[in-house]
């Protein structure tokens, strides 16, 4: 598999990521198993998890696998803090908690380090320059090599990247941003992916098959294995699942019978290969699911293609983001 530069740094990542959120509750450690070792044989690197995935269950049982199922020094291991179980304060960024957070996390995954830490999400009841010093502290002391941000809104990304950067050398720069983004959700473009390109912030997109329903399995109805069959997981296919949706969809499933190919493979090579994206972090419930989308390694899509989905998918962007002259 491809790697890439994450960001403008020294780090580089595989092209496609390998996600962790069910990990430890509807992905049992058999199935874990096999989609590691299918993702590393296919020249997979970048794992992603997060101290929340199924309460701390995904960060251990990564640190089993990697225990003698696969070699640690052939994965970039990127975890994220922040987020609490509080329904009073959903995200705590104080120094406190982050650093409390990242040593429980080493210690689940069994390791001494990740290769990248993330806050999960912006916390406005935090001085941003307290949360930002965590990860400071985490790279100097070793327990992170790079470090990142998830969830952060434009001005949050800039903000967060320019403090890091004016003091070159005391403080860490942003390698990374994490995003959702997809021809259904194309949100970063107004703010966050022309913030991330020009502070030399690289983006990872989580979702990047709509939630799965760019795959197409949704078009006649809801499948009952699928995660918009499952309780707690149904919120969050639903918001993709109405006529906007359904018309970027077609589009897509038109796409991928021209090129003989399946939609899901059309809709991750469209946003691997969007400026500024290192890596499309894909969320599987097996290894025969995984090895679908790790197969689009093989597939670019011609301009044509892109320009077309580009525009049946395009999100409208006027005032500021066009000179107001021409509107």
């Amino acid at each position: 598999m491809e790697q890439r530069h994450l960001g403008r740094t020294g780090l580089r990542v595989s092209r496609i990521g390998l996600g962790t959120l069910t990990w430890g509750r509807d992905t049992d450690e058999h199935d874990a198993a096999d989609m590691l070792k299918a993702f590393w044989e296919a020249g997979g690197t970048l794992v992603d998890t997060a101290d929340v995935y199924g309460d701390g269950e995904a960060e251990y049982l990564l640190g089993q696998l990697m225990d003698g199922l696969v070699p640690r020094r052939d994965l970039v291991i990127s975890t994220k803090a922040g987020s609490v179980p509080d329904p009073d304060r959903r995200f705590d960024g104080s120094r406190g908690h982050l650093l409390a957070a990242l040593d429980a996390s080493l210690a689940r995954l069994g390791t001494d380090h990740v290769d990248l830490w993330h806050l999960h999400a912006y916390d406005p009841q935090t001085p941003l320059e307290e949360t930002l010093q965590a990860l400071d502290i985490a790279v100097s002391s070793g327990r992170a090599r790079y470090a990142g941000v998830s969830n952060f809104c434009g001005w949050q990304l800039a903000k967060a990247a320019t403090w890091q950067l004016s003091a070159p050398g005391m403080r860490t720069r942003l390698a990374s941003t994490q995003m959702e983004y997809s021809l259904l959700q194309r949100g970063v473009e107004r703010e966050v992916l022309p913030a991330a390109l020009d502070l030399g912030v690289g983006l990872l997109p989580s979702s990047p098959l709509g939630r799965g329903v760019l795959t197409g399995k949704y078009r006649r109805a809801t499948p009952p294995d699928s995660r918009g069959a499952s309780e707690h997981l149904a919120p969050f296919v639903e918001p993709y699942l109405d006529d906007t949706a359904t018309h970027i969809v077609d589009a897509v499933t038109t796409a991928a019978d021209g090129l003989a190919v399946t939609p899901l493979q059309v809709a991750l090579a469209w946003v691997r290969d969007r400026p500024g994206v290192a890596a499309p972090i894909v969320g599987a419930r097996n290894a025969q699911q995984l090895t679908a989308a790790l197969s689009v390694e093989a597939l670019s899509l011609p301009d044509e293609i892109c320009r077309a989905l580009d525009d049946v998918s395009a999100p409208v962007h006027r005032y500021p983001d066009h000179d107001w002259s021409t509107l």
